[in-house]
């Protein structure tokens, strides 16, 4: 966590299984923090966990988007510009501001 205090990240890939912190929690730390900044780092859950609800879960933790294992390169590149373009649409404040 302390990587985002002095340094600045266009994307997120988040583990859920993390041995001292798990994405879930890690991604509500990053959250609480942008409250501050008012910034917004896009975050995608990767994880092995692929039962139903999983998805809803990690969006409502604040992940952007959400990506079960095994992972192909093809769905995740799609999964990237989906949060990517997202995040030019609605501007780094969240707020809607065009392309940027």
């Amino acid at each position: 966590m302390a990587h985002l205090e002095h340094s600045s990240f266009n994307l997120v890939l988040m583990d859920l299984q993390m041995p001292e912190m798990d994405g879930i929690t890690a991604t509500t730390a990053i959250r609480k923090g942008e409250e501050k900044t008012g910034q917004h780092i896009p975050i995608i859950a990767m994880t092995a966990y692929a039962m139903k609800g999983d998805s809803e879960r990690c969006l409502k933790a604040g992940m952007d988007g959400y990506i079960a294992k095994p992972i192909s390169s093809v769905r995740l590149f799609q999964t990237i510009h989906t949060v990517m373009s997202e995040k030019r649409a609605f501007g780094t404040d969240g707020q809607s501001g065009g392309p940027g």
